[in-house]
């Protein structure tokens, strides 16, 4: 086997592989000795008909196809890797030369990991984070810890307040019809949290325990159950109990239930040098990153698309077939769900993180705060087929996603934070205990186009944003490569192409 790399423009290069003929009839030989048992002529028992034979009824060539897959798959791996690219993407296979007495040739169009042009990264000015912890800093962590102690007191002599914990029968119902998920029993709500649809909670303030009323509310345009969508709704509803939260009193005595120390003075002190510590730990990373926003900011960089558009007709032929296979043209099932491939492979290119949950069993209520949460954080949410998320990641190229992709998928992503959507959802199934109960739960994730187990997920979740990340992967920039590459995950890739570049700048001066 020999081979020619030519570099084209946009990061794109052509590998061209030539297999000497002899070793081409081989895999030609090869191809008709796995094959043979197809073939019938007459006079000839099946499976002994001779390789000439054949070829003079069926074609010189009819081996010729399996032969070259073979000769591909022997030689383009080795190829590609004595070529010395660092490739990006699958290669697109273009037989030139092919015969019974010639070499077999053929090219590999391929993406490339894009070059980048330096900017200024010495001495680069930024702006310095603030690390003083002020009295409101320290209110604000008592506040906490009062609420955290706090404890609940039924309340009998008044009606329903914001701030107040309540518990409530509900069963809603549009035009006098019942929906699924609109009934809860028992159901604990904190008034003002904001877990309900706008309007509801603020419409159980003023009742009084025992009482049955109606809450009228509209669904949000936005909604994941499409058949509610822009509805007017109405819930009946009954108030079970109101409960009031009784702080304790910041005294010697409740910093000596909850700490180490007597007194609390002696307590304040303490949460103050952690807050010191923390918020000084907070503006290191954030000086570091500022500084890696700065000079990727300086540098010129140019990623490769053909990793994403690549065999693009190819999926969507395979995507229908599947669909067809469920007894559900393609045609069809984008018509009932006013979603198209094109606008789900929009949204997955363009993520920065996403991640991939179940969502088996939410109520409207729970629905309803986590997409409150994920709008807060400036992460979108869908409930999508798996067969259409499954259709965008081949596009896309997005390698590993498709085994995690049964039962109920919902997709939260984000075009601008690749820690936001782990975060939020990770909380929040954390805060409810919605894994213990099978309700919500992580499949998988993806980072910038990688796609990353639920274990990963949680890790990103812990991480305080996408610019520490990106601190972190600053901070490792005079280590090997080899290390550098487990702190990739939720960096931005232009920022981890800059930053390499950088670090071979300072190893060749």
């Amino acid at each position: 086997m020999g081979f020619q790399v030519e570099q084209k423009e946009n990061n794109m290069a052509v590998i061209t592989v030539t297999v000497p003929q002899a070793e081409f009839q081989k895999a030609v030989t090869a191809a008709y000795n796995r094959e043979k048992g197809k073939y019938q002529v007459q006079g000839f028992r099946k499976g002994h008909v001779p390789q000439a034979v054949i070829e003079k009824f069926y074609g010189q060539g009819v081996f010729f196809e399996s032969a070259v897959n073979s000769c591909i798959n022997d030689t383009y791996p080795e190829a590609a890797k004595e070529s010395g690219l660092t490739i990006v993407s699958r290669p697109e296979i273009n037989v030139t030369e092919i015969g019974t007495d010639k070499d077999l040739v053929y090219t590999a169009t391929v993406a490339t990991k894009p070059e980048v042009k330096l900017g200024q990264y010495k001495g680069v000015e930024v702006q310095k984070a603030d690390a003083t912890v002020t009295d409101e800093d320290l209110n604000e962590a008592l506040q906490k810890e009062l609420e955290k102690n706090a404890r609940l007191v039924t309340v009998d002599d008044r009606a329903a307040e914001m701030g107040d914990n309540v518990k409530i029968d509900f069963d809603g119902s549009i035009d006098g019809v019942h929906f699924d998920g609109g009934k809860g029993e028992n159901y604990p709500l904190v008034l003002g949290s904001g877990s309900f649809i706008d309007g509801f909670e603020e419409q159980i303030v003023g009742h009084k325990t025992g009482d049955s009323f109606d809450v009228n509310v509209t669904f949000p345009t936005e909604y994941h159950a499409k058949e509610l969508a822009d509805k007017e709704a109405v819930f009946a509803c009954k108030l079970l109990e109101i409960q009031r939260k009784d702080l304790p009193e910041l005294n010697d005595e409740f910093a000596s239930e909850i700490s180490q120390f007597e007194t609390l003075d002696e307590y304040k002190a303490d949460l103050k040098k952690q807050l010191e510590e923390a918020k000084a730990k907070s503006a290191a990373a954030q000086n570091e990153n500022n500084v890696v926003e700065k000079v990727v900011e300086n540098a010129e960089i140019e990623l490769p698309a053909p990793m994403v558009e690549m065999q693009c007709e190819q999926m969507l032929d395979d995507y229908a077939r599947r669909m067809q296979s469920q007894g559900l043209p393609l045609e069809q099932y984008l018509q009932y769900t006013g979603m198209t491939v094109e606008k789900l492979k929009e949204q997955l290119s363009s993520a920065k993180g996403a991640v991939f949950t179940t969502y088996s069993g939410l109520t409207v209520a729970q629905d309803t705060e986590l997409r409150r949460e994920l709008r807060a954080a400036g992460v979108s949410y869908h409930v999508v087929k798996n067969t259409m998320l499954r259709r965008a990641a081949d596009a896309l190229g997005l390698e590993g996603l498709d085994p995690h992709l049964e039962g109920t998928t919902a997709f939260a992503f984000s075009a601008d934070d690749a820690v936001a959507p782990a975060k939020v959802i990770c909380g929040y199934i954390k805060k409810n205990k919605l894994d213990e109960k099978g309700i919500l739960s992580v499949k998988v994730g993806t980072v910038e186009g990688k796609v990353i187990e639920t274990a990963e997920v949680q890790a990103l979740a812990s991480l305080p944003s996408r610019e520490e990340l990106i601190a972190k992967l600053m901070g490792s920039m005079n280590a090997p490569l080899s290390n550098t590459v487990n702190v990739l995950q939720g960096v931005i890739r232009n920022a981890v192409y800059v930053l390499e570049a950088v670090r071979a700048q300072k190893a060749s001066a």
